[in-house]
């Protein structure tokens, strides 16, 4: 493969952990409020734009999020924890961000989902508990 910079070819195991423990914090800091700290409004929130039952979504939204970022963190069932991701960031981006346009709208979340697709195709790398199934 053409490269300028081939050296770094022995260091292609710690992409996708840099991406990994990235994913990983974002999605437990947004995850934790929405189980643990700012449920009713997450609910209320999930009402207005048409996700019901709301508090069924709140459960499921936040437990993709905060667990899948532990799951993420730790590298365990990271294709698992990277697809549910997707699925949050395709979500947030056709139900809300979609109306704000592409800047300081949907381009974050874009980043997000592209970062999540790279872990299902890539898998962990480097300094992960995962199994090869």
């Amino acid at each position: 493969m053409l490269s300028l910079f081939p050296q770094l070819f022995a260091f292609q195991e710690l992409a996708p952990l840099a991406i990994r423990l990235t994913l990983a914090l974002i999605f437990i800091v947004h995850g934790f409020p929405k189980l643990f700290l700012a449920r009713l409004q997450t609910a209320q929130f999930f009402e207005q734009i048409g996700l019901k039952p709301a508090k069924f979504w709140t459960l499921a939204v936040g437990s993709a999020e905060f667990f899948g970022g532990i799951f993420l963190f730790f590298g365990i069932f990271t294709q698992a924890a990277a697809g549910l991701i997707v699925l949050v960031m395709l979500g947030a981006i056709a139900l809300v961000k979609r109306k704000q346009g592409f800047v300081n709208g949907w381009e974050f979340d874009l980043a997000l989902l592209v970062m999540a697709l790279s872990l299902l195709a890539l898998g962990p790398g480097a300094f992960s508990l995962d199994f090869p199934f």
